[in-house]
């Protein structure tokens, strides 16, 4: 549709001829503020507005008086709550897991030179509504004059200022946001909207695994999950209702509801969130550095758990191998020639059928999996399996799950969206809304995690069938909570058996962080593939992520999609980019194993050594994310939120607080660094930088292709594990050494 620059239409999805029987309701001045139960409860009246264009209250229709609910919990968080249609808020939904720190913390309202003032039991204003009438110096009777408006501004940590967008409007007629309204459809309440002010030269980071650039202010999303295809363009496998602000708070959209969010994109004046339900539920936490504002949305939604040591070696696949006799063949390969390696994957064709998903072995190609998968782990080698919570038409299981509802009932037939390379037909999506079904699909697991299978590659997720009935919610609001409900099955199922608790997961939504661990999709084997993979997976991190990881070297090839050579180069620069990520995984369309490279193996081989030389400094930090706001692959702002330049790099980082890393991404083996303000020492060479007084270009540096920039900070200490092994099992934990960069420090070997 072209866009027609209007509000009504572009934003609040009016029809373009407003011919529908839609209407538009705008929030009025408070009428009345009451303190209950430690929240203040606010009366604000709504009024219809005329079927046009230009907004104009429709005075033949009454008002509507609604309730809005400020609370407030410690540690910094007010939530406010508007339910159209009658509901109250609850702190209990698949999304919110909230933590001990999390508090309740009691308002008052007192009324103050017509305003009202809400303070905390300590006295702390926490919101101020604002019930002056405007000062005037009436000249004209032209234009008519502004309506009311809800004019509320919010200090969740009794500091950081967050205000309605109260009056973002050219002429009184022509509004660009609104603070807080809803839209009705044939007499129903069906959508939301709420607006929060932007300042000037404001910046936005996160909404989930973002292939943008590090800024996001300008940009408009639709909050929708589907397959991303690539990692290069505005779809994306993860989306996040969450955003953080360089004026250091943070939004969380507590909804699973098809969303739009517009951050200065719409309106510069405006950050602007509609739902595709007429509920307001959001969370705004305030902190005074990024690491704080990340932890209180993880207070909310749930802290990632701690995924097991053998997860953070190398990992082995490609798409895919077809038989035993195949994967013991790389697998003694690759002990043979000592590459350290943890895990081997079994993508698409360990079936009896390549893509057909029965989650059985084929009995032919792995005449004994039992024995296929344990001798594998005798060998130092975890399997993990693919898989998909689509069941096919010509699936084994189609009976079992029709007959007992496993899947959802389709209400028409529909055509499969995403990567279906097989062209199979998906008859239903498993109904994880269903207990009953969701204990089918742990059964079909736990056949395969007996065996000794370790890992569950959870794939797709992201679209589920839209034109079914499910046992307990629509699929309206159950498409971007599926992949929550999916990965938890999984990884509930894969601890209970193992006691290791991972998945290895595309699609996202808020609360998936607690089921590590994720991954970036289906990246082109390319330099803009690799520059948009790590723009995905930083901002993934600023959206409550501690674990996330990327196929190696891309997973497609162009032009040809599974055909074409990877260059040597590319093949390089993205193992040294894996080395330096939480997980490393190899994957994709064709040859992935190193030998294949063979110009390159020696290298890719020495920086192998290194990914686990680094694993207990990888742990370390790990371990920290798991109970604070930090992840292991950190925007620049992580640290340097005062520094306007890191809200505007993407294709630097830092791993873990400690390393600075400055991927090579392109063939001229050259680029430009930024290095924040501080004492750095070059990782490889022993190097000196002392920056002060804010950040330092280094221009142009040539950088050989089996070295990468990697600077750690002075004064670091860096545990290392100081023997070669062929995987983690070898690894003696009482022998970690500490590396501790100070004067003596002349760089690392390896």
């Amino acid at each position: 549709m072209k866009p027609t620059n209007y509000h009504l239409f572009d934003f609040m999805d009016f029809d373009l001829e407003l011919k529908k029987n839609e209407s538009l309701w705008k929030a009025y001045k408070p009428t009345a503020v009451v303190e209950k139960d430690g929240d203040i409860l606010v009366t604000v009246p709504f009024q219809k507005q005329v079927l046009a264009n230009d907004m104009a209250p429709d005075t033949n229709v009454a008002q509507e008086t609604h309730t809005l609910i400020i609370r407030q919990y410690e540690p910094g968080i007010i939530r406010l709550f508007m339910g159209f249609d009658g509901e109250q808020p609850s702190d209990t939904s698949e999304m919110l897991q909230m933590s001990a720190r999390v508090k309740h913390s009691p308002l008052h309202a007192e009324l103050k030179d017509d305003q009202w003032v809400i303070t905390d039991n300590g006295g702390v204003c926490r919101a101020v509504i604002n019930m002056q009438q405007p000062v005037l110096d009436r000249w004209s009777e032209l234009l008519p004059d502004p309506q009311e408006t809800l004019d509320l501004r919010l200090f969740p940590d009794g500091k950081h200022e967050v205000r309605l967008a109260a009056y973002d409007h050219f002429s009184p007629p022509r509004y660009d946001a609104l603070p807080l309204g809803y839209c009705k459809t044939e007499g129903k309440n069906d959508r939301a909207t709420l607006s929060f002010e932007c300042k000037l030269n404001e910046c936005f980071a996160g909404t989930g695994e973002r292939f943008e650039k590090m800024d996001l202010s300008g940009q408009t999303f639709f909050l929708k999950n589907q397959d991303g295809q690539g990692v290069n363009n505005r779809r994306t496998y993860k989306n996040i209702p969450f955003y953080l602000s360089s004026r250091m708070y943070g939004v969380f959209y507590h909804t699973t509801a098809h969303s739009k969010l517009s951050l200065a994109g719409v309106s510069t004046r405006s950050v602007e969130f509609m739902s595709d339900q007429a509920l307001i539920d959001v969370f705004i936490i305030g902190g005074d550095t990024v690491e704080e504002i990340l932890r209180g949305y993880r207070d909310l939604t749930g802290y990632p758990s701690m995924p097991p040591l053998w997860s953070f070696g190398v990992w082995m696949s490609r798409m895919t191998y077809f038989s035993a006799d195949e994967v013991n063949a790389i697998c003694d390969r690759l002990r043979k020639e000592h590459y350290p390696c943890d895990v081997i994957h079994l993508d698409t064709g360990w079936f009896k059928t390549d893509w057909l998903c029965e989650w059985k072995f084929n009995e032919e190609r792995f005449p004994d999996p039992k024995k296929f998968v344990q001798d594998l782990l005798k060998k130092g080698f975890k399997v993990s399996l693919w898989q998909l919570p689509y069941v096919a038409e010509d699936a084994e299981q189609i009976d079992e799950a029709r007959k007992n509802n496993y899947i959802c009932k389709l209400t028409k037939q529909q055509d499969s969206e995403g990567s279906n390379f097989s062209a199979l037909d998906y008859a239903g999506t498993i109904d994880f809304t269903s207990e009953k079904a969701t204990e089918w699909y742990k059964g079909l697991l736990k056949r395969l995690l007996d065996m000794g299978v370790k890992c569950i590659k959870t794939d797709f997720g992201e679209n589920i069938h839209m034109d079914a009935t499910y046992e307990n919610m629509s699929p309206e609001l159950l498409n971007n909570l599926y992949a929550l409900l999916y990965q938890k099955a999984a990884y509930e199922i894969t601890k209970d058996v193992t006691g290791d608790g991972i998945v290895w997961a595309r699609a996202a939504w808020a609360g998936c962080q607690r089921y590590p661990l994720h991954w970036g999709g289906d990246s082109c084997s390319s330099w803009d593939g690799l520059a948009g993979s790590l723009r995905g997976g930083l901002h993934f991190g600023l959206s409550g992520f501690a674990f996330w990881s990327h196929d190696v070297p891309g997973f497609h090839t162009l032009p040809n999609f599974m055909n074409s050579v990877v260059q040597d180069d590319v093949y390089m620069r993205w193992t040294q980019f894996g080395v330096f990520s939480s997980h490393i995984r190899y994957h994709g369309t064709n040859k992935r194993e190193p030998w294949h490279y063979p110009n390159i193996a020696p290298m890719v081989k020495r920086w192998w050594k290194l990914r686990y030389k680094l694993i207990p400094y990888i742990l370390r930090e790990s371990e920290k994310a798991t109970h604070s706001g930090s992840t292991i692959v950190q925007a620049l702002i992580f640290h340097h939120p005062e520094d306007n330049n890191c809200w505007h790099i993407d294709d630097e980082y830092y791993f873990g607080d400690d390393f600075l890393v400055a991927p090579v991404m392109s063939s001229d083996n050259c680029r430009d660094i930024y290095l924040p303000e501080g004492e750095w020492v070059e990782f490889f060479t022993g190097d000196r930088f002392s920056v002060s007084d804010g950040g330092k270009w280094l221009k142009d540096i040539e950088t050989p292709l089996d070295r990468m920039p990697v600077f750690v900070r002075k004064g670091a200490v860096i545990p290392v594990y100081p023997e070669d092994v062929d995987s983690t099992d070898d690894m003696d934990m009482s022998k970690v050494e500490n590396i501790i960069i100070d004067d003596n420090f002349k760089g690392i070997t390896f």
